[in-house]
């Protein structure tokens, strides 16, 4: 009988007291509810850290994509010419890293006039004037080097675009 009391008072303590916590709370041990806080954050960092994984792999698929490109285009013998490369200039402020160059001009009338034929075929053109004094126009921007490749292979069809078009890489 005496068993019998101390076992219902000790269930009647733990129902009371609020369970198992008040004995882990007299222990010096987490809660429960320290014990999801903890589980919450676990979540939330490896979530973070994954978002990172993520990030970092779309990054090193970028690199891989732009150097099977860069190795296409040296087999083509295409041109990949960096603003350094131009009359010692450096980064040019422009929006966009890659610029299919369609021409190269002393004159800005005519590198307007070829601006201006592929604005009628639907590509917009930057006019970019080099520290040379000559002023290209640049179409298809990306910040894709296998997007700007893809773009200088479908303009080459286009009638105003010269056979000699090239790839400003704005860096």
């Amino acid at each position: 009988m005496r068993k019998a009391i101390v076992i219902t008072a000790l269930a009647a303590a733990v129902c009371l007291l609020g369970g198992c916590d008040f004995f882990r709370q007299l222990a010096g041990r987490p809660t429960s509810r320290d014990i999801e806080a903890k589980k919450a954050q676990i979540e939330r960092e490896a979530e973070i850290h994954q978002q990172h994984l993520d990030s970092l792999k779309a990054v090193q698929q970028q690199i891989s994509d732009s150097l099977a490109t860069l190795e296409s285009m040296r087999e083509a013998n295409e041109t990949l010419l960096s603003t350094r490369q131009l009359a010692g200039g450096g980064k040019y402020n422009l929006p966009y890293r890659y610029y299919v160059m369609i021409g190269a001009f002393s004159s800005p009338e005519n590198a307007a006039r070829q601006a201006s034929k592929a604005e009628k075929a639907g590509y917009p053109a930057t006019q970019i004037p080099f520290k040379n004094g000559f002023t290209a126009v640049g179409v298809s921007p990306s910040n894709s080097l296998s997007e700007v490749y893809a773009s200088l292979k479908k303009l080459r069809e286009e009638a105003f675009c010269p056979k000699d078009a090239w790839i400003l890489n704005n860096e």
